[in-house]
């Protein structure tokens, strides 16, 4: 079955970094768009950075310049990483891993808890 699974989180001081993975198993992904959302508490989801099958990357502004999004595609597998630097307290979030090809398929992962505090 497909299983989106994320890892890397944890607490950073202001200013540090942190690689985030997302290991999407369980079917052939060569077409899926892969994105990573967070959601802080108290406020929505919100999109950080998404990357296509051919590469394609976009960002939120509030992470360009930070923020990197790559892929590594396997036959049965995407691995997925967002490395972040220069992380600031309002990056604390729990950040989630997306894998979509539409409009039939749309899979989540369960999150990783990223909190940035001195």
């Amino acid at each position: 079955h497909v299983e989106l699974v994320e890892s890397g989180g944890g607490l950073v001081q202001p200013g540090g970094s942190l690689r985030l993975s997302c290991a999407a198993t369980g079917k052939t992904f060569e077409r899926y768009v892969f994105t990573w959302y967070r959601q802080a508490p108290g406020k929505q989801r919100e999109l950080v950075a998404s990357i296509t099958n051919t590469g394609i990357t976009n960002y939120a502004d509030f992470v360009k310049g930070r923020f990197t999004i790559s892929r590594d595609n396997a036959k049965n597998a995407v691995y997925l990483y967002l490395q972040m630097n220069d992380l600031k307290p309002e990056d604390t979030a729990v950040y989630y891993c997306r894998a979509e090809d539409e409009p039939l398929y749309d899979y989540w992962g369960r999150g990783t808890q990223v909190t940035v505090s001195s």
